[in-house]
């Protein structure tokens, strides 16, 4: 066995084994016949105990100078196990094993046997479309989800893995989005970290299911179209003694340093990312998920935390080296990952979650980019944010919040988020943001959300807000589904619906997303009112004008570049989602008048703290 093992340890070792999952952990060799492997480099003696030594050490051998332990013991499927450790000064310690596919629930930590997790996938068809396409010049509309408190059942318990095909992809469906984005499912102990405090890095949560039922999930959201994504958090970890921290009594995962390794903002450890074997273990996660589980892509969580030496409270004088604040291992880890991922899965989603000016973040890594394919704008999603949460007459001396963005939209490939961040913690929900009264609030919602889909770059919003909840995100109960017996919730989200559907099949709000000829200003210097085009791939194009006031505007002039006969596809304040407007304008026909540096025009009535979107027939 030791000679089987010796190759893939040194791959292991050096931070070459990108699919270690296949080797460590526990893993059935023959019937009733299971297999650990452990890597625990300065214990003095590792053991196995579970339910089938009645809890009593198994020995493990040490395979020669590697740092790996390993034995073949007499077990079954949905067993529960531990590993015991004999640390280097004779102290025994009971921890988790890291590349575990299951645990049993909270509060334990004891992982699960798993005879196998050869899922009968029949999603091929979504697969090879997926092959088939480029991300950058397709719609990507995500929505963003919390498992634990989309839906729960009358007693206050969670949706099964299998229940959420139900209750949650046809809604998702329904509404027109592309992808669901999944807060973290790895396996952590605390409802409270949302996911983002881990300790099972290859395990979905058993709070909702079993392995095979998560399987079961992204399967079925693949037969009906849409892509799963999920948070995945490599920069840091829960700091349970039983759990990754000091697992062989040393600095195993976390680095050597105290002072690097703690995460004061987050009270977790930090891992060591220079440390060769912890990347191979967090590079194989990645793996793990995207090859067993068939996402679609990973949200890279707190990527700035992995970027800068400086990031974390108490460290805003740490240097690097060279005397920067960057943390060159943690680039060159980020390179590197990003770099087996899409050797492996070219067409999956890599997305940063980044919020700090670091350069090419979205470039590839031969350009001297950090390799993702996407990057969420913060701040676009900031300054929008604080653009409508101000009442009307005090946005007037700030245009900026809006208008700054144009100055780098194509700097990096981006996403719009709207997400849970923005929603909790005394931030208010979107709705609850916007100024005025409840019809206002609703009507500046609309309008942020034209903003959003018209804007360059892909989409994301945080479940609740498509039909403008209240009350703050709250992660132990469900959504205020009751809030859709009153017609305004139930139009704003009617809204969402037709405004998403509108978004997948306008090509040139996605076809050249980041391009800067994708879109064309034609009225951006008013602090009032905005214009601009978004164009398609030929010459499609559509026509978008938003009115930032409450005052509705009567002949007003918009600039178009081409003659003809045009419709109005969207009024965000139309009666039917939840405007006053019950006679629309349809039909719109060109003045022969150039406007805004465009060859013709429009003449429209551009309704109060709304939108219009307009497309030539």
């Amino acid at each position: 066995m030791a000679e089987e093992l010796l190759p893939w340890l040194y791959l292991f070792n050096r931070g070459e084994d990108t699919q270690a999952y296949h080797r460590f952990g526990a893993h059935q060799v023959a019937p009733g016949q299971w297999r650990f492997v452990v890597w625990a480099p300065h214990a003095q003696a590792l053991a196995i105990v579970g339910d089938f030594s009645a809890w009593q050490p198994l020995p493990l051998t040490a395979v020669e100078e590697t740092g790996v332990w390993q034995g073949t013991f007499e077990a079954a499927a949905g067993q529960l196990y531990k590993v015991q450790i004999t640390t280097g000064s004779g102290e025994t310690l009971e921890k988790i094993d890291p590349f575990a596919f299951a645990f049993e629930r909270k509060p334990g930590t004891a992982a699960r046997l798993v005879a196998e997790l050869d899922y009968e996938w029949r999603d091929r068809k979504w697969l090879a479309h997926r092959q088939q396409s480029r991300a950058y010049d397709q719609p990507l509309n995500i929505y963003e989800l919390h498992l634990g408190s989309f839906k729960r059942h009358d007693d206050g318990s969670y949706l099964t893995y299998l229940e959420a095909i139900d209750e949650v992809l046809p809604y998702v469906k329904k509404m027109g989005y592309t992808h669901i984005e999944l807060m973290p499912l790895m396996e952590h102990l605390l409802d409270a970290s949302w996911g983002y405090q881990l300790m099972g890095y290859y395990a979905p949560t058993s709070r909702f299911g079993a392995p095979a039922e998560f399987q079961a999930f992204v399967d079925a959201a693949h037969r009906l179209g849409l892509g799963v994504i999920m948070d995945w958090v490599p920069g840091h970890f829960i700091r349970n003694t039983d759990t990754l921290a000091q697992f062989d009594g040393t600095p195993t995962f976390e680095y050597q340093d105290p002072h690097r390794a703690d995460n004061v903002r987050w009270g977790t450890w930090n891992f060591d990312l220079g440390k060769t074997q912890v990347q191979s273990f967090l590079i194989s996660s990645a793996m793990f998920w995207l090859q067993v589980y068939h996402l679609d892509g990973l949200r890279v969580d707190a990527v700035s935390n992995m970027l800068y030496m400086d990031y974390d409270a108490g460290k805003e004088h740490d240097r690097n080296q060279t005397g920067g604040r960057e943390n060159l291992e943690g680039i060159a880890f980020l390179r590197r990952l990003n770099t087996e991922v899409f050797a492996a899965h070219p067409d999956v989603l890599m997305i940063a979650e980044e919020s700090s000016d670091f350069p090419q973040v979205s470039a590839p890594v031969d350009a001297g980019g950090l390799g993702f394919n996407y990057k969420w704008n913060m701040g676009w999603m900031n300054d929008t944010l604080r653009y409508f949460s101000l009442d009307p007459s005090v946005r007037l001396a700030h245009p900026e919040l809006l208008t700054f963005s144009w100055v780098y939209m194509h700097n990096e490939q981006f996403i719009l988020p709207f997400s849970h961040d923005e929603v909790v913690h005394g931030k208010k929900s979107l709705m609850h943001k916007m100024p005025g009264d409840r019809y206002n609030q609703f009507a500046n919602l609309r309008t942020m959300m034209v903003w959003q889909m018209t804007f360059p770059g892909k989409k994301l919003l945080f479940m609740g807000s498509e039909w403008g909840q209240f009350l703050e995100w709250r992660d132990w109960s469900q959504l205020e589904w009751r809030d859709l017996a009153d017609p305004l919730n139930a139009a704003m989200q009617q809204f969402t619906a037709t405004l998403n559907k509108l978004y997948r099949r306008t090509s040139s709000l996605w076809a050249r997303d980041h391009s800067p000829a994708g879109i064309q200003i034609t009225i951006g210097d008013s602090n009032q009112y905005l214009s601009y085009i978004r164009w398609g791939k030929g010459q499609d194009f559509l026509v978008v004008a938003l009115n930032l006031m409450p005052e509705e505007r009567q002949h007003f002039i918009v600039p178009v570049p081409r003659s003809g006969t045009y419709t109005v596809v969207l009024n965000t304040e139309s009666y039917h989602f939840g405007g006053t407007w019950r006679r629309l304008q349809r039909t719109l026909r060109t003045r022969g008048v150039p406007a805004g540096d465009q060859p013709d025009s429009v003449e429209v009535v551009l309704p109060a703290m709304g939108a219009l979107l307009i497309e030539q027939r």
